[in-house]
């Protein structure tokens, strides 16, 4: 195993806010990494302005709230309307319900989890047991698969896969970081669960997308564009 690290990019804290973000070279394949605080960064989930119709662009994020953004990033997977594919919760309310099916689809390939924001915490639990026990989530979204178990890998990875794509995801345990990664290079799975076990050192953590993976980061020069995009995380100023 190789552990060979090299931050590049830059390190990015605004006064009384904890959101950092850097660029790192990791075995061989460069990541940007956004950090965020549980307890001290503003985290919420966009998917619809005012009058119902997706945002779709961080920047529309900004025009809606009148506030910058100190990272964004995209949040789960969405329909061809840019409807969530699962669950999806903003300001308590449920857009989207739960799906617990298996499919053929990255989103399928159970197990799979959501990222849930509740008033004093932020986790990533597996849709199993969010069937078991409800959190109280502020905001949620439902994607999969599930990158990290309790430290263990999904099942169904395996070392040198040769399905490569850039990716997002996010990771978190119980400590107060949120880690928000994506792949600069194109990545297997395995590898990409890889970086949040032994470079970030987290348990938990959740496949966001790899057809439409995008990074608001100011601090990095990154403002990533293309299609609309369905759901939506990012920290406001």
């Amino acid at each position: 195993m190789r552990w060979a690290c090299l931050v590049l990019g830059l390190w990015w804290a605004t006064p009384g806010l904890a959101v950092t973000c850097e660029d790192v070279i990791w075995d061989g394949k460069s990541f940007s990494t956004c950090t965020v605080s549980k307890s001290g960064d503003d985290l919420r989930l966009f998917l619809n302005g005012p009058d119902g119709t997706p945002l779709g662009s961080f920047g529309a994020i900004e025009q809606m709230t009148g506030r910058s953004l100190l990272f964004a990033m995209n949040a789960g997977m969405y329909h061809p309307d840019r409807r969530p594919v699962g669950l999806y919760i903003e300001e308590g309310a449920q857009i989207a319900p739960l799906v617990t099916d298996a499919s053929r689809s990255n989103f399928g390939l159970l197990p799979n989890g959501l990222l849930c924001i509740t008033q004093n915490d932020v986790r990533i639990v597996g849709t199993d047991g969010y069937l078991d026990d409800t959190p109280a989530c502020r905001f949620a979204t439902q994607s999969g698969p599930m990158l990290l178990i309790g430290g263990d890998y999904h099942p169904r990875f395996i070392p040198g896969g040769t399905s490569v794509n850039i990716r997002n995801g996010v990771g978190t345990d119980w400590d107060d970081a949120v880690y928000f990664v994506i792949s600069n290079d194109p990545v297997n799975f395995y590898d990409f669960a890889r970086f949040f076990r032994d470079h970030l050192g987290v348990k938990n953590a959740l496949y966001f997308d790899g057809s439409v993976s995008r990074l608001y980061a100011p601090s990095l020069g990154r403002n990533d564009f293309g299609l609309a995009m369905g759901p939506m995380i990012g920290v406001l100023e």
